[in-house]
């Protein structure tokens, strides 16, 4: 196993129209391990990039689980760069001459315990930022970020942040995991730190592309799952070619993951023409059917992710994951990655909605 197939994830687009993403993915290839040149492919995959709700969803997390399936941390990088660029779109947010917003972009809306970012205004009516926040990723290699932070008003608000202010400092942080080594998440502190509005009050949660930022992050760990499960097959495939068939386990395994695949496929696709219909505007504040379907969607996936993942690593056993570089990685990575799920409290907000009849059965 390795990282030479740059085989795109198909979840609506014709065959023909995904051979566009080949240069791309191959370029990701190439740059595994390199952050540096992974932030300078996201910026340029973002000049074009389809935003969410704009007609091409499908074909914008096509493009994010296809990243994701070459290399889980290159989907780690991709995805708060489009995403960051998707909330400055959609909140009408323009910087510099071109109205383009230049560099690479990360979405800090974590809480820590002990720690909290306060923007205050003053007196000109321009804003600065200051506290700290956890769970920053590549905060230092970036070149902005959108950044939520505690408002005057009690609200918690976006800002548009320039990284590379004097008053931002950066934590190294002590990242022991495995997975994701190259992208560790630390505390950023800001001192006095220039902030400009995305828009007032809590629009940032209210807004309709906070339950379609959270299905993109699905569509990466569905990358993910499907480059485990193409590791699997090619197992299989070379074993059966040194004259070892796979048994019965094997294949009612291979089925299963086959399945699962199938089905969180069209659910994506699906979804997508959705929120391209305009069907899924809402948040769990204004019309619960947005959240509550992001919901669906993150635990639909992150049980299929972890589905495969058992089903692969029962049947390989420890051998790829002890010398296999490639394999390992994406096993590592994916673990990770996947707990952004929140699992069993996500179920329980979900079925919370559900109770109130925001459900479709």
């Amino acid at each position: 196993m390795s990282y030479s197939e740059a085989q795109p994830v198909r979840l609506s687009s014709e065959p023909a129209q995904l051979q566009a993403l080949e240069p791309v993915l191959e370029k990701v290839r190439a740059s595994v391990g390199d952050v540096p040149t992974l932030l300078t492919i996201a910026e340029d995959i973002g000049r074009t990039a389809p935003k969410p709700g704009e007609g091409n969803t499908a074909k914008l997390w096509e493009l994010l689980a296809s990243v994701t399936a070459v290399d889980v941390a290159a989907g780690r990088v991709l995805e708060p760069h489009l995403d960051a660029l998707a909330i400055l779109a959609q909140a009408g947010v323009q910087a510099g001459a071109d109205g383009e917003h230049e560099g690479t972009w990360g979405v800090f809306a974590a809480e820590g315990p002990g720690m909290k970012l306060e923007a205050k205004r003053t007196a000109d009516g321009s804003y600065v930022l200051n506290g700290s926040k956890p769970w920053c990723s590549l905060a230092a290699q970036l070149d902005g970020a959108v950044i939520t932070a505690h408002a005057e008003d009690g609200s918690r608000s976006a800002f548009a942040v320039n990284l590379k202010d004097a008053g931002v400092s950066c934590e190294t942080p002590v990242w022991t995991s495995r997975g994701l080594k190259e992208i560790p998440s630390g505390t950023v502190h800001f001192d006095q730190v220039a902030a400009q509005p995305v828009t007032q009050g809590s629009w940032y949660f209210k807004r309709p592309g906070f339950a379609w930022g959270g299905m993109g992050v699905a569509a990466c760990w569905f990358g993910g799952a499907i480059a485990v499960a193409r590791d699997y097959a090619t197992a299989l495939s070379k074993a059966a070619a040194n004259g070892r068939e796979p048994d019965q386990v094997a294949l009612a395994h291979l089925g299963e993951i086959d399945r699962i695949i199938s089905s969180t496929t069209s659910y994506l696709a699906q979804t997508a023409e959705r929120i391209d219909a305009g069907e899924l505007e809402g948040s769990d504040e204004g019309s619960p059917s947005a959240w509550s379907e992001a919901l669906r969607v993150r635990g639909t996936v992150a049980a299929a992710v972890e589905r495969v993942q058992t089903l692969v690593t029962q049947n390989l056993g420890p051998g790829p994951l002890a010398f296999d570089e490639a394999y390992g990685k994406r096993m590592a990575d994916l673990s990770l990655y996947i707990r952004q799920h929140h699992a069993m409290r996500d179920d329980a907000q979900l079925g919370a909605l559900a109770l109130k009849g925001d459900r479709g059965w």
